[in-house]
């Protein structure tokens, strides 16, 4: 399927990965809807930032992915749809375990069940490399078991089993993106690396939680090419495929990049108050992406630091945007 020209629905549209995706289909040609939140302020959330006057350029409704009626109303007359809407901080399905599998699991089960019936082409539906907890072994693959060490993985192996499902079920054409950790401009507080450089660049100190974990973190432009790639892949109809840099980095030598990076000196702490239960906490990522380079010609195209600096000038430019003296969950 070329993607030139289609019709799509994009849910989760204001968030970070969203605002970059919905940039790249535009770039593409394609008649982006874009499904958003609701709020009362009327924000559109980081589409703004990436679109700037070409914002016109889309349709944006708001709504709740909870909202049956909502979605179902969206997906009419579209060709794809991908499904980024989530609530994805992980300290936030501690307190508000509830709020996420409404959203994560219903909302996943409200967007197969519209797509079914208005005949959607195509689906591509966003994982995450949370839902293989603590690696078993690495480099993980896609025949990693999956493990719910935390309220938000376990929402997200229940929405991926939603898509699984109508695709065995009802022969609905879905895709399970599995990314591991995006970073980039525009990217919330909410995760580590904009907490870092947030830090670095006010603070003489730098509070993070567990230094001694690894991620494997990807460029968000490469991350938004899969995508694409993906959507327009036959061969990757009912797959799952990770989506990673195949490499890791613990939390404390990508603070100590970070710092460098920036020009300054902070001190690092290790604040407990930042910490997950021991139980929770994922010790170990590393992605294998070799699935992906097969089916769909993907291969991540931005080293750590080249995609840090392009952050950290972003950030620079935007510290407005953040609270950075306040831990976000």
């Amino acid at each position: 399927m070329e993607i030139t020209g289609k019709r799509i629905l994009l849910t989760g549209a204001g968030g970070f990965a969203g605002s970059h995706l919905a940039e790249r289909l535009l770039q593409h040609g394609c008649e982006v809807r874009a499904f958003i939140r609701y709020t009362s302020q009327n924000s559109r959330g980081m589409l703004d930032e990436a679109l700037g006057t070409s914002i016109h350029d889309i349709e944006i409704i708001a709504g709740d992915l909870r909202d049956s009626h909502a979605v179902h109303q969206a997906a009419k007359g579209i060709d794809v749809i991908f499904h980024l809407g989530a609530l994805i901080a992980i300290p936030y399905s501690y307190v508000h375990p509830q709020e996420v599998f409404q959203t994560n699991v219903m909302g996943t089960l409200n967007v197969t069940q519209a797509a079914l019936e208005h005949g959607v082409g195509k689906i591509v539906h966003t994982s995450t490399s949370e839902v293989y907890g603590s690696a078993i072994y690495v480099p993980i693959d896609e025949k990693h078991p999956l493990q719910a060490q935390s309220p938000y993985s376990a929402s997200k192996i229940g929405a991926d089993k939603i898509a699984e499902s109508f695709g065995a079920s009802y022969g609905l054409p879905v895709t399970t993106i599995r990314p591991f950790n995006m970073y980039g401009p525009r990217q919330s507080a909410r995760a580590i690396i904009p907490t870092i450089i947030t830090q670095a660049l006010t603070s003489e100190e730098v509070h993070i939680g567990n230094i001694d974990t690894t991620r494997d973190f990807t460029y968000v432009a490469d991350t938004a090419r899969a995508f694409i790639k993906i959507a327009e892949s036959d061969a990757a109809s009912g797959q799952t495929v990770n989506v990673g840099s195949n490499a890791e980095i613990s939390i404390g030598d990508l603070a100590h990049k970070i710092i460098k990076l920036t020009g300054r000196n902070p001190s690092i702490i290790q604040d407990p108050n930042r910490l997950r239960p021991a139980n929770s906490e994922v010790a170990r990522l590393r992605a294998d992406s070799s699935l992906a380079n097969t089916l769909i010609d993907w291969q991540p195209q931005t080293n750590l630091n080249e995609g840090l600096s392009k952050t950290i000038d972003w950030i620079a430019n935007h510290l407005n945007h953040y609270k950075t003296k306040e831990y976000v969950i």
